[in-house]
């Protein structure tokens, strides 16, 4: 991969301001676009509307710009990008690789019970393929969610920093969802075709998303996309030992000091940095990302 085709993005959800965990992400993909000599995108993931709090795109963006990590472009907003997510799922429908799925979490719930196979993964139940087409469809059930019908066997990807991955889908996810019963896209369909629209080379992410990549390599596959190059940053824990998020009560990132937020995030990344300014900072950091994960760096990038 040539720098110059380089593109890498930072995707918040805008479901409150950016927390130290966050800010450990941002800066390793934004150090990693320009260690490369690549574009940095921001994408705000509100495809989940119903999650999101209003204002807080614009809280993410002034957190960003004080701690000097600037796009090369204007973000884009999911919850804009409807149209790309419909399309792309009636392609998966025509090709008979996407199908519609009528059963509730609770009828999921009885047939694993029936199956013995109850036991959630992560909180997540395993879809046990209930609705697909070979096995009768919906059942006269009334359609309630589209699912990716998965293709059977293990998965391979690289990772950057963790290494090799490998993931059974099917056996560990099952067919997952592309378009929820309430009507919104999911995660997984919207993540893909807009770093396929994007042009991202590079994924650069927090860690609890390695668990994602192979349903969205399936994707990728799918949608005949190019699958991008990943890297996995450690994870910022809370006190109690757990990932430090929103929901377990993260406290706001505090940019008055963005210098000091910013060696917090370094730290978690294994820098030691040192600037008097923001600018020369970050020029400082980009030279030591370079050298550990750049294009001529000591790790393959």
């Amino acid at each position: 991969m040539s720098a110059a085709g380089y593109v890498g993005r930072f995707a918040p959800s805008p479901t409150g301001p950016l927390h130290a965990g966050s800010l450990v992400a941002a800066l390793a993909s934004w150090l990693d676009a320009r260690a490369h000599g690549g574009r940095w995108l921001v994408r705000i993931e509100d495809v989940d509307v119903p999650r999101c709090v209003e204002g807080a795109d614009r809280t993410i963006l002034q957190q960003l710009a004080d701690c000097g990590l600037s796009a090369d472009e204007a973000p884009i907003y999911q919850s804009r990008r409807s149209a790309l997510y419909q399309r792309a799922l009636e392609m998966l429908v025509e090709y008979r690789q996407a199908y519609a799925c009528a059963c509730s979490r609770k009828d999921i719930e009885a047939e694993l019970q029936r199956l013995g196979r109850d036991k959630p993964r992560h909180g997540e139940l395993v879809y046990p393929g209930t609705c697909r087409p070979e096995r009768g469809g919906l059942h006269g059930k009334p359609a309630r969610a589209w699912r990716l019908q998965v293709v059977p066997g293990t998965l391979l990807w690289n990772d950057r920093r963790l290494g090799p991955q490998a993931q059974d889908v099917e056996a560990e996810v099952g067919d997952f969802v592309l378009q929820r019963a309430d009507g919104w896209f999911a995660y997984q369909l919207a993540v893909v075709v807009d770093d396929g629209v994007q042009g991202v080379t590079h994924i650069v992410r927090g860690a609890d998303l390695a668990d994602n990549t192979a349903r969205q390599i399936l994707l990728q596959s799918a949608l005949g996309l190019p699958r991008p190059r990943y890297l996995h940053t450690p994870l910022v824990l809370g006190p109690n030992g757990e990932k430090l998020s929103k929901q377990n009560g993260a406290q706001a990132l505090d940019t008055r000091d963005p210098l000091a937020a910013l060696n917090a995030a370094a730290g978690v990344l294994g820098l030691q940095v040192s600037g008097g300014t923001v600018g020369d900072w970050l020029a400082a950091a980009t030279r030591q990302w370079s050298e550990r994960w750049g294009p001529t760096g000591k790790i393959p990038g």
